[in-house]
């Protein structure tokens, strides 16, 4: 996903996918509780939990659609590395000790949700890229995420950081050394994917987590921006892909196919995409949010709450891509239509 910025300026691993299920209802989590081994399972025709909303937002800037739909967490995007150091910063430019940033958390916890700090970004320089060991890299996250006191840790990789090797063995490395130290850290990771599934670089970014023991509770999907050939219906894109990753998932962590629904997140790009000819509408939204409720899918997300608005009337294709959707609708619309 496009980092923010201001407009015109084997299986050791748990996965918790178990643990995913989430409440959209009371607005404290978007993750029950781990299912003890070997206890029953819900009876045959239980409804699915409830599957939680929960937007990105810009850490450090207000939008007047941030608690539309009433999200049960907000993902604060994007804590990265200001160039070449190991400094966690709010997109690159802003302390994480920010005073301001400290207050924009606050009010956004107000009225009870959560919020997950996200670590990465389509922009900038990812922490693993910049760090130069596993304990100073997990430093760097923990700093982070006591800064906006969260227990929620989302890790957005993509672009040439999730072909980096070296990168993702490191990362994988650092939130297991950080999980050791926080046993209440929850893990996503967001990743790209295609109607066909996920590519071999997030199959092997989750490899790499399961092999160093790292307990993931989700797996995000960006079901975005998927190529220019790629101009039918993004709602049925999403479906597609959801269903493709969902296999892949099963086989990656040896999970039962409840479990890995429960263990999925979907991210859409509302409105008009990066990808000319990909526009994802309420109806695609309405879509999404139904098909994530039958199947027990955790959480359902958008990029981001800054973008639920119309555009002005003397709006540039750019402002479509950064501040607002890009189609006919009213404020909020699509977060009312993930919140379901």
């Amino acid at each position: 996903m496009r980092a923010y910025r201001k407009p015109a300026a084997g299986l050791a691993l748990l996965l918790a996918l178990a643990t995913a299920g989430c409440s959209a209802q009371d607005g404290t989590t978007d993750a029950a509780p781990a299912t003890p081994s070997g206890s029953p399972t819900a009876p045959s025709g239980s409804p699915a939990p409830a599957t939680a909303y929960a937007p990105y937002v810009s850490a450090t800037t207000a939008a007047a659609t941030d608690s539309a739909g009433s999200p049960a967490t907000y993902n604060l995007a994007f804590v990265i590395s200001s160039g070449d150091d190991c400094t966690p910063r709010w997109n690159g430019v802003q302390d994480i000790g920010d005073t301001s940033v400290a207050s924009r958390i606050a009010k956004l916890k107000e009225s009870g949700p959560t919020v997950r700090v996200s670590f990465g970004g389509a922009s900038g320089k990812e922490l693993a890229a910049a760090c130069a060991s596993a304990s100073e890299l997990a430093a760097a996250y923990g700093e982070a995420l006591d800064a906006a006191g969260s227990t929620r840790a989302d890790f957005d990789i993509e672009g040439d950081e999730l072909t980096d090797a070296d990168s993702v063995a490191l990362r994988s490395e650092a939130i297991a050394l950080l999980q050791e130290d926080r046993s209440d850290l929850e893990v996503s990771f967001t990743l790209p994917v295609m109607p066909s599934g996920l590519d071999s670089d997030g199959l092997a970014l989750l490899a790499s987590a399961n092999d160093h023991g790292v307990q993931v509770s989700t797996v995000n999907l960006m079901t975005m921006n998927y190529g220019e050939s790629y101009d039918a219906d993004m709602g049925d894109y999403a479906l597609a892909s959801a269903k493709a990753a969902h296999a892949q998932l099963t086989q990656v962590f040896g999970t039962s196919d409840a479990d890995a629904w429960r263990g999925m997140a979907l991210t859409s790009m509302l409105g008009v995409n990066d990808v000319a000819g990909e526009t994802f509408t309420l109806a695609d939204a309405a879509e999404v949010r139904a098909f994530a409720q039958e199947k027990g899918i955790a959480w359902v997300s958008i990029w981001a709450t800054f973008r639920d608005r119309p555009c002005a009337d003397d709006a540039s294709a750019d402002d479509a891509l950064t501040d607002c959707s890009g189609v006919e609708q009213e404020s909020g619309a699509f977060a009312e239509a993930f919140a379901g």
